[in-house]
C-alpha cells in the first residue's frame, strides 16, 4: 500500500461518518466527505501532529447539473511537514448550506465568497457572505454550466445619462442567423485550393 493510501486510510478511521471515501489521482490523495462536518475534518488535518495540512490553497466547486447533488465543493490544503497536498470533495446541492471553515482557516473568507458567487454554494457561518467578483444586482451564477453563454443583462456607460445603465441582452441579427453564402459556411461553389483535397487516382 502506498503512502498516500496509507494516508488516507488513517484520516478516514479518525473520522468515522465524517470521512466517507478516499482516492488517488496524479498523485494526489482526495477524500470524499460529508459537508455537514466539513469543519470537523479541516481541524483534524491541521490540528493532527502527524498531519499538519495548515495552508489552505484554495476553495471551489464543480458542476454536475445532471446530479440530484450537483456541486462537488472541492478544497486543497498542503502539509509542508508531510510534503504533501490533500483535496476533499463534498457533495452540495442548491439549497445544502455548508458550513463555512472561516474560524478554523481566516484564509478561506474570499475562496468561499468566490465559490457563492460563481457558484451558488451557500456558506453558514460565514461572516460576509456577499458577491465577491460580479455586480451587486447581478442576476445567476456564471459558473454554472446552465447558465446562459450571453449572460442575462448587458452593461454599458451611457453618455447621455453619464451613469452606467443595466439592459436586457440583445443579439445582433447576425448573430442568430446564418445566410450560408460565406465561403466558411458551405458555399455551394469550388473555392481555390479544393482541387488539392481530390484523392489522386491510384495507377
Amino acid at each position: 500500500m502506498s503512502k498516500l493510501a496509507e494516508l488516507g486510510e488513517t484520516i478516514k478511521a479518525a473520522l468515522p461518518g465524517a470521512v466517507t471515501e478516499h482516492d488517488i489521482a496524479f498523485d494526489q490523495l482526495t477524500l470524499g466527505v460529508e459537508a455537514s462536518r466539513i469543519v470537523d475534518v479541516v481541524k483534524h488535518l491541521r490540528d493532527d501532529p502527524t498531519l499538519r495540512f495548515v495552508n489552505i490553497t484554495d476553495v471551489t466547486a464543480v458542476d454536475y447539473p445532471e446530479r440530484d447533488k450537483r456541486f462537488d465543493v472541492v478544497y486543497h490544503f498542503l502539509s509542508p511537514t508531510l510534503n504533501a497536498r490533500i483535496r476533499l470533495r463534498a457533495e452540495a446541492d442548491e439549497t445544502t448550506q455548508v458550513p463555512s471553515i472561516i474560524d478554523v482557516f481566516p484564509g478561506a473568507d474570499w475562496f468561499e465568497r468566490e465559490t457563492y458567487d460563481l457558484y451558488g454554494v451557500i456558506f453558514t457561518g460565514h461572516p460576509d457572505m456577499r458577491r465577491l467578483l460580479t455586480d451587486y444586482g447581478f442576476d445567476g451564477h456564471p459558473l454554472r454550466k446552465d447558465f446562459p453563454l450571453t449572460g442575462f443583462v448587458e452593461v454599458r456607460y451611457d453618455d447621455e445619462e453619464k451613469r452606467v445603465v443595466y439592459e436586457p441582452v440583445r443579439l445582433n441579427q447576425e448573430f442568430r442567423k446564418f445566410d450560408f453564402l460565406s465561403p466558411w459556411e458551405g458555399a455551394d461553389y469550388p473555392l481555390p485550393g479544393d482541387e488539392k483535397a481530390q484523392a489522386e487516382p491510384k495507377a
